[in-house]
């Protein structure tokens, strides 16, 4: 799923947030800025990596793809 996203904003961006067991959670946020644009993958409040892609498209559609992987691993959207 791609959606539009307003990166004017000076705060980062959350697309999405899962969890699974109760405690364990996981989301994704567009960083302020771009080009490049930094998608970061946080993990029980921890970053995990942070990607850097040319256009917003390629990043949102990098986070969707993580998200579908997620779910099908039985992690569910908050």
């Amino acid at each position: 799923m791609l959606f539009s996203i307003d990166v004017e904003s000076l705060a980062p961006t959350v697309l999405w947030r899962m969890f699974r067991t109760g405690r364990e959670h996981v989301r994704a946020v567009l960083l302020p800025g771009g080009p490049p644009f930094i998608l970061a993958f946080f993990a029980n409040e921890q970053m995990d990596r942070a990607e850097h892609y040319d256009t917003m498209d390629l990043a949102t559609f990098r986070a969707d793809e993580i998200k579908r992987s997620l779910a099908a691993d039985g992690w569910a959207e908050e």
